[in-house]
């Protein structure tokens, strides 16, 4: 149950971050991403009533059990290092853009 409705979640939105309210890693993946103006889902497991479930379910689609647990495009890109990492090498807002989440022309 927890997986469909995980995999629900990834399918329907561009940008997906399982994250923990208090984890200072998840809070930095979601100020680098409201900083690049991407929109996304952010989903507080230890807010959620099936947080743990969510949370073993990701564990058994993605092989990683840790938080930020980040989605671009239906892709699972990884956690803080992954996506802060991608960032430093220039990937990050192309993969955004490519998934919808910002608008990939500078001037409007």
């Amino acid at each position: 149950m927890a997986l469909a409705k995980a995999k629900e979640i990834v399918s329907s939105n561009p940008v997906v971050v399982y994250s923990k309210s208090y984890c200072p890693f998840c809070v930095q993946v979601k100020k680098l991403l409201s900083e690049l103006g991407a929109s996304f889902k952010a989903v507080e497991l230890d807010k959620e009533s099936d947080g743990n479930e969510t949370q073993s379910a990701l564990a058994q689609w993605t092989g990683q059990r840790t938080v930020p647990n980040v989605f671009i495009g239906g892709n699972h890109i990884g956690g803080c290092d992954s996506t802060t990492g991608l960032h430093k090498a220039g990937k990050l807002v192309p993969l955004l853009a490519e998934a919808g989440a910002i608008n990939s022309s500078s001037s409007s």
